[in-house]
């Protein structure tokens, strides 16, 4: 997972010490955990991603204001709505980096999906949500196999 998208699932800004990267982590364990949220799984593997990635980078001390999340606030709580909106529907959820991916027979879903923010990517054939202030910079086709193997599955 990038520094940025992790920063963004726990709702960071830059400049942290690990207390502040340990502190939102335990926040977010508790807000999100399967007891208390339906999608609590997929949001648990998103929360422990986002904190090994941060726990690791601030041990190199590579959180830097060049990792500003000004413009993605509250990507957790995004996040989450979107997997509540979709959870119990039987399809497929993967979870790479800080997106999701949703496949399997999704055309009897396709107006949920729309409603819960979720787009379609015709060149994986699957549908995806990402954070609606993000901006791609990448300008390449990848595969959902390069995606799994660039930002782990």
């Amino acid at each position: 997972m990038h520094i940025k998208d992790a920063l963004s699932v726990l709702n960071l800004q830059t400049s942290l010490n690990l207390d502040d990267i340990k502190l939102a982590y335990r926040r977010a364990a508790a807000k999100y955990h399967p007891d208390h949220n339906p999608a609590g799984l997929e949001m648990m593997q998103l929360v422990n991603a986002a904190y090994e990635t941060l726990k690791q980078a601030a041990a190199d001390n590579k959180i830097d204001d060049h990792y500003s999340t000004d413009d993605i606030q509250d990507y957790g709580e995004a996040l989450n709505a979107a997997l509540n909106a979709i959870q119990g529907l039987g399809l497929d959820i993967e979870l790479c980096g800080a997106w999701i991916w949703v496949s399997g027979d999704t055309r009897p879903h396709k107006e949920t999906l729309k409603s819960a923010h979720f787009l379609w990517s015709p060149h994986k054939q699957r549908w995806y949500f990402r954070s609606e202030q993000y901006k791609s910079h990448n300008r390449h086709s990848w595969g959902m196999e390069k995606i799994r193997g660039v930002h782990g599955s």
